[in-house]
Formats: structure tokens, C-alpha cells, sequence
């Protein structure tokens, strides 16, 4: 059941959020094993089938915890670590191994094809956070129903927030406090935001890309102004499209008394690209950074073995984000800019902030057009179109892409807004009629699958 649906936003998320009220306020020790109940229903409407591959993967990572804590013995969390990416490699990444293979001369390999279960991406990532920092000695052991809403809880579990140990256990120790009135009303806010930001700007701009991949896919090169008309749309389609998943699941967790982590803080503001690396997908920035970057070594063992170790950890990135050469392009060509971010700086250069952003956004714009196009070829197709080589074209409307640019530079964030609008009519009023408009667009059938549902 996605976010972005008529049945979630008038049926279901008003049931859950007066169930788990309830339940809070009648049998608060029930409160953790209600929301663990209500995370795997939601689960189970996207597929019934995976709701006992999540079910196992959380009880035999759990008894991996508990053997470890009897034990000491840290082998055992290296094998659960290396069981869980190979879980995901088996959905995620056999058929691309497979085509590799086939690629060999004499060889010739079916590939299986198999479905993919939702969000195994990010509760393998939840594992691997737990497990890793357990060993570290960074978390505690916890029963099994708190290790079960860490991993499964539904707001973040198709596309993150990612949340470490210690910023979910703790609020999971006592019933939320503070005045339950403005807890709903600030996380009503964040996602009729979110909302606003997926149905009316993240979809609206597909419209405008979608048809530009679609004719180089049948062969079409398009124009210069086509060219960075697909460009251009999808870096905010993406930003907006995601960026509002996170709002909406923040939102949602804030309802149930949850309090996520910010995920994205305006990255098309930064002034070079570890800026844009600490505002955009923030939790999975400290992910790679923790678990990748640090063990291959990070910045101890000299400069040319942290270009490299900034330069697997994006690779290793952008193959997460999907099983195919172009993902690991996009993550190769934001590990090389960091490397030479990196350089920069060791040799005590400066750049002005105007020139900073301007050279980070254009090499985050160009560098997603490989992350969205189908192949190379049709990638290296809109880079020719882009740089000139191709007509020039009939100028559209770029009205829409305007409005996302200024509103993803220079406007506010959605996590700062909410926190800092006052309790005040106009303020009801207001979201109020947004949270219409977005009804109206949803009950249209117009409304997308949110895109890092399939990452």
C-alpha cells in the first residue's frame, strides 16, 4: 500500500494512528508489539510472499545477537554480516552476475528472474548497523519485538530513513510524552508536505522526462533543449520524488511517536561535493561512511589510500542503489569528484561559494544521467545532446522545472518549516487546502510509485 494512495491517507493511516493512540494510552507495554503488528500488515499488502523472509531475517539476526553477547565470539556477527549480503545479493544481484557471465565466450546462463522482495536493501543495511555496532560495542542487546520494529518499522522500511540503534531504542523505553495534539499536527504537516512535494512536483516533472528517455529507447536523439529538459527534470524529479518519501515517512513516524532521522537538507545548495554528500541522503552517507569508508581505512593510512577508499566506498554505493554498470558509473564518478574535493583542500585551495555550487550542481546533474538512463548507450546519447551535438530545438515549457529549481535552492525545507511554524489558523487553513489539492491529483490515477522503492 503506498503513501501516496487514497486507500493509506483516508483509511488506513488515520486507523493506525487511533489504534496505536489507543493502545498507548489503555496498554502501554503492548505499545512496541502493536507497532511491530501494524509495520509487518503494512508489509505484507505490497507482498504476502516476503513477509516470512523478513519475519526469518529479523528472528535469526536477532539469535545471531543474543549468540554473540553469550559468546563474545566475533566471527559470528561477520557471518550473519556476510549471510545478509548474500541474501541480497541472491534478489538483488543474480541476474546481473548472471548476464556477466553470459557476456564470457561458450557461456550460456538463464537468469532466474526472481521478484524483488520491497525494501531488502535498506533492512539489510538495518542488520548490517545493528550487528556491526553490537560488536563495537555501540548498541545493546534488545528483545525481539524492539529488534523487530528497529528493522520493519513501516514508515521507513520501503526507502529509509536508515536509523541506527541508538536513535530508535531509546524512544521505544516509555510512552511518548509532550502534548500528543502538536505531535499529530507537526507530523500531519511534514506529510502533507512530503505529499505535496511526491504528487505535485516529483510526478509532474516524470511528464517532462519520461517522454525524453522514451525516444532514445526507440532510437530518437533529442534536442539540446529536450536534452537538458530530461536532464535538468530529473535531478529535481529524483530529489522531490525521495525527498518527499522522507518528509511522508517522518511525518507518519512523528504521528506514531516515532522521531526519525532528517534525511535530506537541501542538497542542491551545497558549495562542493562533500557538501551535497552531508545534505543528500544523509543517512546513507553515514552508513558508507562508517561501515565502508572507515574499515577501508579512511583517512589513517595516508593520502592516496583515502582517494581510494573514498573511491570504493561510492562505487560499492552506487552498485547498492541497483544491480547494473550504470549505478556503479554514477557511484565511480562521485567517488573521483570527492577524491579530487579531497585534493583540493590538502593543497590548500579556495574557490569562491558561487563558483562551488555552480561546478557541484552541474557534476551532480550530469552525473545522474547515466543513474537514469537504461544503458550506456542511451546515456552517452542525452551527454551528446546535452553538449551540443544534436539540434537545438523548439523551447517547451520549463515552468514546472523553475519552480523546482527555486523551490529545492533557495526555499525552505519541509523538516525546518514544520518546526518552526506557529500553531496558528492560517496555518491549518493552508495545509488544509494543499492536502486537498494533493487528494485531488491522487484520486486522478496520476500519482507514480515513489523511485527508491526499486533501490
Amino acid at each position: 500500500m503506498l503513501f501516496n494512495s487514497l486507500a493509506f491517507l483516508l483509511l488506513a493511516l488515520p486507523a493506525a494512528v487511533a489504534l496505536t493512540a489507543i493502545v498507548e494510552r489503555i496498554a502501554p507495554r503492548w505499545r512496541v508489539a502493536w507497532l511491530v503488528a501494524l509495520s509487518f500488515a503494512f508489509y505484507a499488502t505490497f507482498d504476502l510472499r516476503f513477509v516470512p523472509l523478513l519475519a526469518a531475517s529479523v528472528v535469526l539476526n536477532w539469535l545471531v545477537a543474543r549468540a554473540f553477547i553469550r559468546s563474545g565470539r566475533a566471527a559470528l556477527v561477520s557471518l550473519a554480516i556476510a549471510a545478509n549480503l548474500a541474501l541480497l545479493g541472491l534478489y538483488k544481484y543474480l541476474d546481473f552476475a548472471v548476464g556477466i557471465l553470459d557476456a564470457l565466450p561458450g557461456v550460456a546462463l538463464e537468469a532466474p528472474g526472481w521478484a524483488f522482495p520491497l525494501g531488502i536493501s535498506f533492512f539489510t543495511f538495518q542488520h548490517i548497523s545493528y550487528l556491526a555496532d553490537l560488536r563495537a560495542g555501540k548498541a545493546e542487546p534488545v528483545p525481539l519485538l524492539r529488534y523487530a520494529l528497529y528493522v520493519a518499522f513501516f514508515p521507513r522500511i520501503v526507502a529509509g530513513p536508515l536509523v541506527r540503534a541508538h536513535e530508535l531504542f531509546p524512544q521505544l523505553d516509555a510512552v511518548p510524552g509532550g502534548d500528543r495534539a502538536e505531535r499529530l499536527a507537526r507530523g500531519l504537516l511534514l506529510l502533507i508536505a512530503g505529499l505535496a512535494k511526491k504528487v505535485l512536483i516529483g510526478d509532474a516533472l516524470a511528464g517532462l522526462v519520461d517522454p525524453v528517455h522514451a525516444g532514445i529507447a526507440a532510437g530518437r536523439v533529442p534536442t539540446v533543449i529536450e536534452a537538458w529538459q530530461a536532464a535538468l527534470g530529473y535531478a529535481f524529479q529524483l530529489y522531490f520524488d525521495f525527498a518527499g518519501y522522507t518528509d511522508m515517512a517522518l511525518g507518519i513516524a512523528l504521528m506514531l511517536g516515532i522521531v526519525l532521522p532528517e534525511n535530506f537538507c537541501a542538497p542542491y545548495r551545497a558549495t562542493s561535493i562533500q557538501d551535497f554528500w552531508r545534505r543528500w541522503h544523509i543517512t546513507l552517507s553515514l552508513f558508507l561512511r562508517d561501515y565502508l569508508y572507515i574499515p577501508f581505512g579512511g583517512n589513517r593510512h595516508g593520502l592516496p589510500l583515502q582517494v581510494l577508499a573514498l573511491f570504493a566506498t561510492m562505487a560499492l554505493g552506487g552498485l547498492w542503489h541497483g544491480a547494473g554498470w550504470t549505478f556503479v558509473a554514477w557511484g565511480a564518478a562521485h567517488g573521483i569528484a570527492l577524491g579530487l574535493h579531497l585534493l583540493w583542500r590538502k593543497a590548500g585551495f579556495a574557490m569562491p561559494s558561487a563558483l562551488g555550487w555552480l561546478l557541484t550542481f552541474g557534476f551532480v546533474v550530469l552525473a545522474w544521467v547515466p543513474f537514469r538512463a537504461e544503458s550506456f548507450e542511451a546515456a552517452f546519447v542525452l551527454l551528446r545532446s546535452l553538449v551540443g551535438f544534436a539540434p537545438l530545438g523548439r523551447f517547451a515549457d520549463w515552468s514546472m522545472i523553475l519552480v523546482a529549481a527555486a523551490l529545492a535552492v533557495i526555499g525552505p525545507t519541509a523538516y525546518d518549516l514544520t518546526r518552526r511554524l506557529p500553531p496558528r489558523i492560517w496555518v491549518a487553513v493552508g495545509a488544509a487546502l494543499l492536502f486537498a489539492a494533493v487528494l485531488v491529483e491522487v484520486g486522478s490515477d496520476a500519482n507514480r510509485d515513489f523511485i527508491y522503492a526499486r533501490f
